[in-house]
């Protein structure tokens, strides 16, 4: 097995080494997702997934059917291979052998893979813009498991209550977006209108305002919504719960065919016309922010 491990990464492009690490940290991308995050066309990126499964062995997919007939694109996770790739370039011990057809199994049967995959949509459509739009990146992903480890967003230089907070909110992604000289951290929470009623998106703003108290950072949270009704109907209970907490909101890309880097924030009571991510305001204000 070592000496396959050291063949196929001789194999390997920086782009797969990226995608590998994606598909480690968070579980599945479907193929127009990895199109658009990492290859100049959707052929390319077929062709390229294709050899990293059929001949390189490193990836494996699935297809899910709808509903009312046909099947979605193809799913990519990682195939064990892949899994002991990811291993040796993070200097982890290697995983057990059947670790990627356990997380596959479970990965295929779980009720919310259409949450997890808009998720993963918000942040490849970043990586995407920012693949076509030099000066900006998207410089930190983290899954919402990572965001929930003690002392995840404490700096070195934080005191000891910072390093040992455990954070209460539960985000459903963490990311940095840079653009220029602008660098923007966020928390996101996608939304598909079935799960959770509005007054529960509402409570989760204590999370995060107990999370600014422990580090000293006000980080934005931004509700990706999947329609324009319910993001005016989150404003107004966000209104009447009185919260200033920085709050921004979009709906889906879907519906609007607009990337979130884009000017399509609403910001919570902001007067102004909406906002791109780059502008949208960390530490508590947008004139902290200006220049």
């Amino acid at each position: 097995m070592p000496d396959q491990l050291l063949r196929v990464q001789a194999q390997l492009t920086g782009r797969d080494l990226v995608l590998l690490g994606w598909l480690a940290d968070h579980g599945v991308l479907t193929s127009f997702q990895i199109a658009n995050a990492l290859f100049p066309s959707v052929d390319y990126a077929q062709e390229r997934l294709r050899a990293l499964m059929q001949k390189l062995g490193v990836v494996d997919r699935f297809r899910p059917q709808k509903p009312d007939g046909g099947s979605y694109p193809y799913h990519y996770v990682l195939a064990q291979l892949g899994v002991e790739v990811v291993a040796a370039q993070r200097g982890d011990d290697l995983p057990r052998r059947d670790q990627a057809r356990r997380k596959r199994w479970h990965l295929t049967r779980r009720a919310n893979l259409p949450h997890l995959l808009g998720v993963n949509g918000f942040f490849t459509a970043l990586a995407g813009h920012a693949r076509t739009h030099p000066g900006s990146e998207l410089t930190r992903w983290w899954p919402a498991g990572r965001c929930q480890q003690t002392g995840a967003f404490a700096e070195p230089d934080d005191d000891v209550a910072a390093r040992a907070y455990t954070p209460r909110s539960r985000p459903d992604g963490h990311g940095i977006w840079v653009e220029g000289d602008r660098r923007v951290p966020f928390f996101l929470e996608y939304d598909l209108g079935t799960e959770r009623p509005l007054s529960r998106l509402v409570d989760k703003i204590d999370g995060y305002r107990e999370l600014a108290h422990a580090t000293g950072r006000i980080w934005p949270v931004l509700f990706w919504l999947h329609s324009p009704e319910r993001e005016r109907h989150l404003h107004q209970e966000l209104a009447a719960a009185g919260t200033i907490y920085p709050v921004a909101t979009a709906v889906h890309a879907e519906v609007t065919g607009v990337t979130p880097a884009e000017a399509m924030w609403w910001l919570h009571r902001y007067r102004g016309a909406s906002m791109r991510l780059a502008d949208l305001p960390v530490g508590g204000s947008r004139s902290e922010q200006a220049g």
